[in-house]
């Protein structure tokens, strides 16, 4: 489960910088982010296998590819990317007595784990910025917010989608 999900948030990192690079607000910071639904999707299926996924490919792609040779940003915004979506897992597990199967995790209780996901990492990560002296905070948050947002529901309900089909049908074979 740790492979898939950096295997899971690599490929929609591809498909997100190939669609969307040129609506990128700043580094990392996306109008629409895909991964987004990964980290969520990630940990609500995989659980801590999901989040040790989720940190190990972050660490990766902030030090090999959005920030290279920046170990601090790297190695926090890896923990932060993380923290969000699985504080969102524990949070769905305590609120809603979230199955391992997901089978009584609603699509309105998905919308809501999605919202508070999508409030959560920005908040986190912009915590940080300010910690680090970054300008531009309240306009990166909300850009951010709307990514991730838009980013978690487009993978969420796709995938939603993709399960509904029926497995036998013609369309499918």
């Amino acid at each position: 489960m740790v492979i898939t999900t950096m295997v899971l948030f690599v490929a929609t990192l591809v498909i997100n910088e190939w669609l969307w690079t040129r609506t990128e607000f700043v580094r990392g910071i996306n109008w629409i982010y895909l991964p987004a639904g990964v980290r969520l999707l990630s940990t609500l299926l995989f659980a801590e296998a999901g989040a040790l996924g989720l940190l190990l490919v972050s660490w990766l792609v902030s030090y090999f590819y959005f920030f290279p040779n920046d170990l601090l940003r790297s190695f926090a915004g890896g923990i932060l990317a993380t923290l969000a979506p699985y504080s969102i897992y524990r949070f769905a597990q305590h609120a809603y007595g979230l199955h391992a199967s997901l089978a009584n995790l609603t699509p309105k209780r998905l919308l809501v784990l999605s919202v508070a996901y999508s409030i959560a990492s920005p908040l986190l990560h912009h915590l940080w910025f300010a910690l680090q002296g970054q300008d531009n905070l309240v306009q990166g948050l909300m850009i951010m917010f709307i990514g991730d947002l838009s980013g978690t529901l487009l993978m969420i309900y796709t995938v939603k989608l993709a399960l509904s089909l029926p497995s036998g049908s013609p369309r499918m074979r």
